[in-house]
């Protein structure tokens, strides 16, 4: 039974007791307070229940309540004073301690470089809050209702404008779909009972010959047969999708390969788009770290070229946060109707006031400063990595075009498990490029090569030039 607890006290919420049902009521409360006193549930100081609502809500007499009450006090358990109720005495019994449970988490690392992190201490804290407040300021109360599954009207607006003004897409608000993630949009499009691409009808998906195993796994989960494009300093070789009938849908990293780190070509751009007309098919276009490009203007969107073949997904993660779970997807006409049927009548993933902030984060401007300052951020970063390189290691070859958050060294053939080695007894946490291979990737189509993915946005500040000297203590001395 519970009763509750009064108007003031430093609690101030409900009192469980269990009184047995057979037996002295009086002795009964008395255990049952000396008991939750004894085990920490009510701690010295604690303001309990009047004895007349204590008694009421447990169904006992008014004066079994108030003799158990005036006991326990005079026992030392409970102090009373007039005006101020009845609370747990300072000198109570103090609880015995309890064990430590034992984290799961691995320690963290002395360095982290690991990819697809922004430094998570650069979060526009204050202008965020600001954003926040103006917007919870302005929105209808509707807004505090039962989310939209196609997402909060005031940022689908806003980001049809900004994705047409930064990135090229060829957008409008009733085309977007809000979701809180990329890895939400894979499984609204390919998993559960109503995905729009279900496996058995949608055929094999084309995949880029590197890219990360996490995706590979939510679509292999799905049932989503995948099939590895090979990859050339022009990108994913997609010539190669006229020659397998079975491939209707192919997921591209058009601006920015990952982890590979290069643009796909004009011509291939334009022949992947061709493809996807001839062949009544789609082109799925994760423009992950878009905004990010250090020696020229970011590539425009591939759904520029056509908003009828091509699906175009973008999220704040790398922009802003992976905490804020939003991302977005701007859908064909043909299958927005269909996405929406996949989320459901209700949003049960984004939240409606974080859509809210965002919006009003991209209108006020906000959102485009926190982007040119972490774009030279960002850029300084890398310049730094390729400084270091060439001071201490200039035998490792940085690939790839100067964008995004993370870089590719390469290195020479079989030394790659060898550095892993000696990076994790340095507390050196990086990855290795051999773990984003596609397992089915021919070695005949595309020769593995060795190399190590840093990211080097994931740092602070002040761990960064540490982070650099223990990157290049592990580099192997050339041949």
């Amino acid at each position: 039974m519970a009763a509750a607890a009064g108007p003031a006290g430093p609690v101030g919420t409900d009192l469980h007791l269990d009184l047995p049902a057979t037996g002295s009521r009086r002795s009964a409360l008395m255990d049952a307070l000396r008991e939750a006193v004894r085990s920490g549930r009510l701690a010295p100081g604690t303001r309990l229940p009047p004895y007349r609502a204590l008694a009421a809500d447990l169904g006992i007499a008014r004066n079994t309540a108030a003799d158990a009450y005036a006991e326990l006090v005079a026992e030392g358990w409970l102090t009373a004073r007039q005006g101020s109720g009845t609370t747990v005495a300072e000198r109570a019994e103090p609880v015995p301690p309890t064990r430590a449970r034992r984290s799961s988490r691995p320690p963290r690392p002395a360095h982290d470089l690991r990819q697809g992190q922004p430094d998570a201490a650069a979060f526009p804290r204050s202008a965020w809050l600001a954003a926040g407040r103006r917007a919870l300021t302005a929105a209808p109360n509707e807004a505090f209702g039962p989310g939209d599954p196609q997402g909060r009207r005031e940022l689908r607006e806003v980001l049809a404008d900004y994705l047409a003004r930064a990135r090229g897409v060829r957008a409008d608000p009733d085309r977007i779909v809000v979701c809180s993630g990329f890895a939400h949009a894979l499984r609204l499009l390919f998993d559960g009972p109503r995905a729009v691409l279900p496996a058995r009808t949608a055929g094999a998906l084309a995949v880029e010959g590197y890219g990360l195993a996490f995706h590979r796994g939510l679509l292999a989960a799905a049932g989503v047969t995948t099939r590895p494009l090979p990859l050339d300093e022009h990108g994913a070789r997609v010539g190669g999708l006229a020659e397998d009938p079975e491939i209707r849908t192919a997921l591209l990293t058009p601006a920015h390969q990952f982890p590979t780190g290069g643009p796909l070509h004009p011509g291939r751009r334009a022949a992947v788009v061709d493809w996807a007309r001839g062949r009544g098919g789609l082109v799925l276009e994760d423009d992950y770290d878009g905004e990010f490009r250090y020696d020229r203007q970011p590539v425009g969107a591939l759904q520029g070229l056509d908003p009828e073949r091509v699906v175009y997904l973008g999220t704040a993660s790398k922009s802003l946060s992976p905490a804020l779970r939003l991302g977005w997807m701007v859908l064909p006409d043909h299958l927005v109707d269909r996405v929406l049927a996949a989320k459901g009548e209700r949003e049960a993933w984004a939240s409606a006031l974080d859509q809210l902030t965002l919006a009003e984060f991209i209108d006020s401007g906000g959102y485009d400063r926190h982007v040119r300052r972490m774009r030279r951020r960002y850029r300084d970063r890398r310049d730094r990595l390729v400084g270091a390189l060439a001071e201490h290691a200039p035998h490792i070859e940085v690939t790839g075009i100067a964008a995004g958050l993370h870089a590719v060294l390469r290195l020479a053939p079989g030394t790659e498990r060898s550095v892993l080695k000696a990076a994790a007894y340095r507390g050196l946490v990086l990855d290795g490029l051999a773990d984003y291979r596609h397992p089915l990737l021919a070695a005949e189509a595309m020769p593995a090569t060795d190399g190590l993915v840093v990211g080097y946005a994931t740092p602070p500040d002040h761990a960064y030039p540490a982070a650099l000297e223990a990157l290049c203590a592990i580099l192997p001395s050339p041949l």
